[in-house]
């Protein structure tokens, strides 16, 4: 299971950060604070890959890519595959890049509801949804449509009968 998606600029500031099991935000922050910590003193040679037993628990693994000024980490349990995760971290700044052609950290600033939808259609609930960028932008140009802005006052997420989240819209 994934247990958290975070995406951090070079400073250690968030700019997503999205936990997958409840922690209170005082933990949160000291979680984000760890985890760039163990980052911004690894050398660019070295593995993408951190044992993150000491910061989330036992058997709990860190992949991370670094793009330009952000870094884009996944923390996972021993359920899932090293590979698998750099591969869906990919996968997502991809997806992010064609939605925002050459994505950067100001579009992430600045269009946050968009960038939490596309993590949302690959990622729910900690369980890897989709893998295809191409079918995840489809999915986010069908919720654009039902809503522009994405905002949460338009559209209400929740569980169908298959537990993918289902989206209704209201004008």
């Amino acid at each position: 299971m994934i247990k958290s998606v975070m995406v951090m600029n070079t400073q250690g500031k968030p700019r997503l950060a999205k936990f997958y099991d409840f922690q209170p935000v005082e933990k949160q922050q000291e979680l984000i604070r760890s985890v760039f910590g163990v980052l911004c003193g690894r050398a660019d040679n070295v593995s993408n890959f951190v044992e993150a037993d000491s910061i989330f628990g036992p058997g709990t693994r860190l992949v991370y890519k670094h793009f330009a000024t952000l870094y884009f980490v996944f923390i996972f349990d021993s359920s899932e595959n090293e590979l698998a995760m750099l591969d869906l971290i990919q996968v997502f700044v991809e997806t992010l890049d064609k939605c925002f052609k050459n994505v950067c950290e100001l579009d992430i600033v600045y269009n946050y509801s968009k960038l939490h939808t596309i993590l949302d259609e690959i990622i729910f609930g900690g369980q890897v949804l989709e893998t295809s960028s191409i079918e995840v932008i489809k999915a986010v140009e069908e919720i654009s449509k039902c809503s522009p802005s994405l905002s949460p006052s338009t559209c209400l997420s929740f569980f169908g009968p298959s537990t993918r989240p289902l989206l209704l819209c209201y004008n």
